[in-house]
């Protein structure tokens, strides 16, 4: 019983990161993702998963793997937008789609 608690809490907390990690794949838009948080997330998941190995508990290792994969797929796209402005669906920047006063 235990194990299928901790499997059920796994697949659920790993499964709310896709729609995240598809959105973030998809638009390339993370100015509302602090870099420090994401950062400091996948360490703590990354440490998860160790401590799931050395217990040989597979419910722990398994979501914490796929989790430290999107988290860190978010985290590198976050770093690589840099804080300028991001691009928007049609491909324009915020600072180019702005009107411009005369």
């Amino acid at each position: 019983m235990t194990d299928l608690i901790g499997t059920i809490a796994a697949v659920l907390t790993t499964l709310s990161f896709v729609p995240q990690a598809i959105l973030v794949i998809r638009t390339k838009r993370t100015e509302g993702i602090s870099v420090t948080m994401y950062a400091m997330f996948t360490a703590g998941v990354a440490a998860w998963l160790v401590y799931g190995i050395s217990l040989g508990a597979m419910p722990i290792i398994l979501a914490n793997a796929v989790t430290l994969a999107l988290a860190s797929i978010i985290l590198v796209i976050r770093i690589r937008s840099g804080r300028g402005p991001q691009p928007s669906a049609h491909g324009a920047t915020a600072a180019t789609s702005a009107p411009i006063a005369s």
